[in-house]
């Protein structure tokens, strides 16, 4: 396999596995807007998702440091191109990869995102208000599901698969990380909150914002504990979306696809994320410090994505693929 074939098909999964994540933090931040009973500040509510994706700096920049807003955040997450992370710009780049990659994705794989990717550019063309948001993430939701399903079920269980593995799951392992470092930092501290309406409500958000909610609630039957919810996203076996889960896949994606031809360095990054993960617990973890533990997770993360990029991308292209940055 060509190594800007591999290169683009790694970050055609990274980005449609982004817009879904994007779309599912916004869509639960506005229902939450509209169903919690007690309130917090608009700007409270919304600027825990800068955090999350990592883009606080560049709304400053675009936005001149006016005050965080509802309108503004729906803007800014969902239809501006000058932020790598927004919906609209995630698809982008996405399709982009992904015709880079036409022969080695099946024909369904790329109507997918090629159609999921018109209809946001023309639903873009008009003004995105609250009322008309919802409708729209969940139809961006359902093209990504799409992908995944078509994905599954078309495409040749090979190196092109394993890219398709790679990516996808060490975009939802840094996703889950985030979601639960910043949910958890503004949830935890606050004694006075526990039991209240908001409590339940932003840890029902939070477990929402994973697609996790349903599930933590048949699992567990003493309602929304910290410790529960950090055994669930961080250490289930069965949760497609906890970390130990998504740490599984990956090791398997690189199995699969097996080391190139030149010495790699992911296997110690991937065993340092596996040991972090195995010689631990919830309980420990939120007794010592669930930040520094997902601190330590997340550079896992990013050493491991810089560890696949040398290994498999950079080492025969001597830099990464333009549309990949």
């Amino acid at each position: 396999m060509l190594s800007r074939i591999a290169d683009s098909s790694y970050w055609m999964c990274r980005y449609v596995e982004r817009c879904g994540n994007t779309s599912r933090l916004l869509d639960i931040n506005l229902r939450y807007l509209l169903e919690a009973e007690d309130r917090i500040p608009e700007g409270d509510q919304w600027r825990p998702l800068l955090s999350i994706t990592g883009s606080a700096e560049l709304y400053d920049e675009i936005y001149d440091g006016m005050d965080v807003s509802s309108q503004r955040m729906l803007q800014f997450l969902t239809r501006e191109r000058r932020n790598p992370n927004s919906i609209l710009r995630s698809l982008q780049l996405a399709r982009e990869n992904a015709r880079v990659a036409r022969d080695r994705i099946s024909r369904e794989m790329w109507e997918t995102i090629n159609h999921t990717w018109l209809h946001l550019e023309r639903a873009m063309q008009q003004q995105l208000t609250q009322d008309r948001a919802p409708a729209l993430f969940g139809e961006v939701r359902d093209g990504v599901a799409r992908f995944h399903g078509f994905t599954v079920s078309t495409m040749t269980r090979g190196e092109a698969f394993g890219f398709y593995l790679l990516g996808t799951f060490l975009e939802r392992a840094d996703m889950t990380a985030r979601i639960l470092d910043v949910k958890y930092h503004i949830l935890l501290p606050d004694v006075s909150m526990v039991g209240s309406a908001l409590d339940y409500y932003q840890w029902a958000a939070l477990l929402r914002s994973t697609s996790g909610f349903d599930e933590y609630r048949q699992r567990y039957q003493t309602g929304l504990r910290p410790v529960d919810i950090v055994e669930f996203l961080v250490f289930d076996r069965g949760f497609p979306r906890s970390l130990r889960f998504a740490i599984s896949r990956i090791r398997d994606a690189l199995t699969a696809i097996g080391p190139p031809a030149v010495h790699y360095q992911w296997g110690d990054a991937l065993s340092n994320l596996e040991a972090l993960i195995d010689e631990t617990s919830a309980t420990e973890i939120v007794t010592s410090g669930l930040h520094e533990f997902l601190s330590e997770f997340l550079e896992g993360i990013a050493s491991l994505n810089t560890a696949v990029i040398e290994d498999y991308f950079e080492a025969h292209l001597g830099g990464r693929c333009a549309l990949s940055s």
